[in-house]
């Protein structure tokens, strides 16, 4: 039994505070901090309305570990979950370094000042962590997270080895927005303008931005176009996938959000370098992102699926190579009556929760820095239904349809 701090309360935050809420044990008593107290002060009501569960709120700079640390010691947790800002990571991490409690995180750390995520810096902490005899995990969402722990599981289960892997990730849902982003639009940009990355035959391969595409039918969504990006979780799957030979990441987009996001490209607004305005210095995403519609607020009229999966080749157990696809489709619709979420969001949350109490219950306690795909993914794969995203596994007869 454990007192738990999320950090965050934003889409995900809700969605993590919302589950939390409604699994009882191990977590006894929860608190919920932002920089916003308000929005904090919002979901703590709609918790206590709809599970009967009350949480506690803060008001919080994660910024500065000062303040960090200054309040885990006040509300004395176990644990910190940061679904906060990545750019906020190390700072979170150091305070609880410091004030010596377990870390959870969804998305690795990246400089504000640089579209660049990696987990270089995160696991610089390994050795600290271990010394300390405390647990940080890493990358605990849908992707990054549940779609490393089907790689995990893949091997576990199925395969000596595994040669390719392409992580699908499809939204065929309609919020009725002109243009949204489905999380932080300031992080969701600077991820989708990047270069693509892949990995193939020991070295890092680059794509200009989404130009590599191509079609692929999801399950109960349709025929959709995936793009070829980079994503974080190919960086600790290359490092711990036994026999890898390529691994691609492929994310869904309606022509509809491309064009906008190539409008505002052109004109400025997606660039991170400041300029001057007014005769103060502004950063033109920032900008944008406070004038875009907020990710948590998409949720009530979204409809559709989201289809989000991994197709896996490799030797099998029996020394056959086989081609696996393993995925889970989640209904926006159903998201908003049981969390008031949208299904990204929730998607993200519910894994983060599940990852917090493995943890907490002495399964994924074990000292250091790891990513999921490093943790045992049995009690993960057996519970993930329960909480929302079950899983669908299959055998296709060939090989992935994009060469």
């Amino acid at each position: 039994m454990a007192r738990v701090l999320i950090i965050g309360a934003g889409g995900v935050g809700g969605v993590v505070a919302h589950k939390c809420a409604m699994a009882g044990a191990p977590f006894t008593e929860l608190m919920l901090a932002s920089r916003t107290v308000a929005k904090c002060d919002a979901i703590a009501s709609q918790i206590e309305d709809m599970h009967g569960v009350r949480i506690r709120t803060a008001s919080l700079d994660a910024d500065v570990p000062a303040n960090t640390l200054a309040l885990i010691r006040s509300f004395e947790p176990e644990l910190v979950i940061n679904v906060a800002l990545p750019y906020q990571d190390l700072a979170i991490m150091d305070a609880c370094l410091e004030a010596g409690v377990h870390y959870l995180d969804t998305a690795n750390y990246e400089p504000r000042d640089q579209a660049k995520f990696e987990y270089s810096w995160q696991w610089a902490y390994r050795e600290r962590f271990e010394k300390a005899g405390l647990t940080a995990i890493l990358g605990c969402g849908f992707d990054p997270g549940q779609t490393n722990i089907y790689c995990a599981w893949a091997v576990k289960r199925h395969f000596q080895e595994v040669h390719t892997v392409d992580i699908m990730d499809c939204n065929a849902g309609d919020h009725g927005k002109a243009f949204a982003t489905n999380f932080n639009p300031e992080i969701n940009i600077r991820e989708i303008t990047q270069r693509g990355r892949f990995w193939e035959n020991g070295e890092w391969k680059e794509t200009d931005p989404l130009s590599v595409h191509a079609p692929f039918d999801f399950a109960e969504s349709g025929v959709k176009e995936m793009y070829l990006m980079y994503h974080e979780e190919l960086e600790s799957l290359v490092e711990n996938l036994p026999g890898l030979r390529r691994i691609r990441f492929w994310m869904t987009f309606g022509q509809e959000y491309l064009t906008h996001l190539r409008v505002l490209g052109n004109v400025g607004m997606t660039s991170i370098e400041p300029i001057l305005y007014e005769g103060r210095e502004i950063v033109p995403l920032q900008f944008l992102k406070a004038v875009l519609p907020k990710p948590e607020s998409l949720g009530e009229n979204y409809t559709g699926k989201t289809n989000i999966g991994c197709w896996i080749s490799g030797p099998t157990h029996a020394g056959e190579i086989k081609s696996y696809y393993i995925y889970n489709v989640c209904d926006h619709a159903a998201c908003w009556r049981e969390v008031r979420s949208q299904a990204i969001s929730y998607t993200t949350g519910v894994p983060a929760m599940l990852g917090a109490k493995l943890l907490l219950d002495g399964l994924w306690k074990r000292p250091g820095v790891w990513n999921v795909e490093q943790l045992d993914p049995e009690p993960f794969m057996q519970q993930i239904a329960d909480y929302g995203l079950p899983w669908v596994e299959t055998w296709p007869s060939g090989p992935h349809p994009v060469p």
